[in-house]
């Protein structure tokens, strides 16, 4: 199996999440190659879970990989970039599941004890699959639940050959946010007359911005950033529409809590202060991701022997990754993989080193022979 084909050939047809239809047809056509009479597939919405058998098997073992892109317009030149305007492989899911495939055949050619499900989970960069895709397996088909999950995510400040995780927390709590400001438009030349939307947008900005700095414990951590603030139409027309984007993270559900009834009282006073009416949309918010301990601890240390590679110990991240769905529930864990790359993930120009396709699925496989 040529993985870095299979990643070249992935990395051309970018989807986003649950839309990733020619994603899942070139997934099922590259595992209907292999030998069937080992392989269990079912399919859910754009995701596949492929089941291996194990020879004496006493758990099931998962490994997940996400399989969607980013609306992000590609910037890298290379000569198998983005035949889909505006999405890219920005996150590195093409590398994740060129590996996952090859793990996948690793498992066929030399099987283990136990069984292994490998899940291609749709929409990880949003609306979100883990969640619904792990209800799925529970309710619908829970001989293919895992007893225990394992994934990793690309890491292009990380050389190849350099692989970092840690015990308990890995990933923060996250949440979209979206804030709408309707106020009353007009002309620029009779501001007594409207009620405008880019004053109050503005203000509730600089409000938002005390709520990490005077409302969250200093030995705590979280973020709170407004990336995309938009009123108005042209010059001369006092804006009757605001709106402000942004992103909340946290490391404990009762901080994601605490600064969510924080953002609506600011939300509240703005609506006082200006005479508007302002809507709260928190879009897709995902749970931390929370390594087994003793899982996290076996890992580092067989990772740590294993030949040419380096095992680090990893600082939790405010990353996102709805995996923490699949460890809210099952013992898991997920770790970094260097890829050596300048640029880092969600960048127009991030270019993983395709030299860890050449070991990664050789270290999963032997580190499933010692769970």
């Amino acid at each position: 199996m040529d993985l870095v084909k299979i990643r070249r050939d992935l990395h051309q047809i970018p989807e986003i999440g649950f839309q990733e239809l020619k994603t899942q047809a070139y997934l099922l056509k590259t595992i209907s190659q292999l030998p069937q009479e080992r392989l269990e597939v079912v399919e859910w919405r754009t995701g596949i879970a492929v089941k291996v058998p194990g020879t004496n098997p006493r758990k099931r073992i998962g490994w997940r990989t996400d399989i969607d892109a980013l609306p992000i317009t590609e910037e890298t030149g290379l000569p198998f970039q983005s035949v889909h305007p505006g999405f890219m492989h920005a996150c590195g899911h093409d590398i994740h599941m060129a590996i996952a495939l090859g793990l996948l055949q690793k498992l066929i050619d030399r099987p283990i004890e136990d069984d292994v499900v490998i899940l291609f989970q749709p929409a990880e960069e949003g609306p979100g699959g883990a969640l619904p895709f792990r209800e799925w397996l529970k309710n619908d088909k829970p001989d293919f639940l895992p007893d225990v999950i394992c994934a990793l995510h690309i890491a292009p400040e990380l050389p190849v050959g350099t692989v970092g995780t840690r015990p308990g927390l890995l990933f923060a709590n996250t949440s979209e946010l979206f804030i709408d400001l309707h106020g009353k438009g007009g002309h620029a030349a009779f501001p007594h007359l409207t009620e405008d939307m880019a004053i109050a947008a503005a203000s509730l900005l600089m409000q938002l911005q005390t709520i990490v700095s005077r409302n969250v414990n200093p030995m705590d951590s979280a973020v709170l950033t407004i990336g995309k603030m938009s009123a108005g139409t042209v010059q001369n027309v006092i804006a009757e529409h605001a709106r402000l984007e942004g992103t909340i993270r946290t490391l404990n559900s009762e901080s994601m809590i605490h600064m969510k009834q924080r953002i609506e009282g600011f939300c509240r006073a703005v609506e006082s202060a200006y005479n508007c009416r302002v809507s709260i949309d928190y879009g897709s918010g995902y749970l931390q991701v929370t390594n087994d301990e003793a899982l996290a601890e076996k890992f580092l240390q067989y990772a740590g022997k294993a030949e040419g590679i380096t095992a680090i110990r990893s600082e939790a991240a405010m990353t996102g990754e709805d995996f923490g769905y699949f460890t809210e529930q099952i013992p898991g864990l997920m770790f970094w993989a260097g890829v050596s790359s300048p640029h880092g993930l969600h960048h127009a120009k991030l270019e993983p080193d395709e030299e860890v396709l050449s070991f990664m699925p050789e270290l999963i496989h032997s580190f499933f022979l010692k769970l």
